[in-house]
């Protein structure tokens, strides 16, 4: 596995939050939603936006955990939502 599968398949987060993010998948417009979350991401291809989007949202599961009060539900999910969304565009790899 790449380390972005190592990333992805290391992610455990509560279901409804994944869920959410499932959900949003289907409305995911990467040249309106990518933009919001990631500087300069509309135009990175998908492996290059995907480090950013990680990072972010590392930062995010650790302010949801230790129950920081910025902590931003809608923006988790959004990020959630870009990650998985850019996760399919991704050419898949062969072994």
């Amino acid at each position: 596995m790449t380390d972005f599968a190592n990333a992805l398949a290391g992610l455990r987060r509560p279901k409804i939050l994944i869920r959410a993010a499932r959900a949003g998948v289907v409305e995911y417009r990467r040249d309106r939603d990518l933009q919001r979350l990631v500087r300069d991401g509309k135009g990175a291809p998908p492996r290059e936006a995907m480090t950013p989007l990680l990072a972010e949202e590392n930062r995010l599961e650790t302010n949801r955990t230790l129950g920081g009060a910025t902590y931003n539900l809608q923006r988790h999910v959004a990020v959630l939502t870009a990650i998985l969304a850019e996760a399919r565009m991704r050419p898949a790899t062969v072994h």
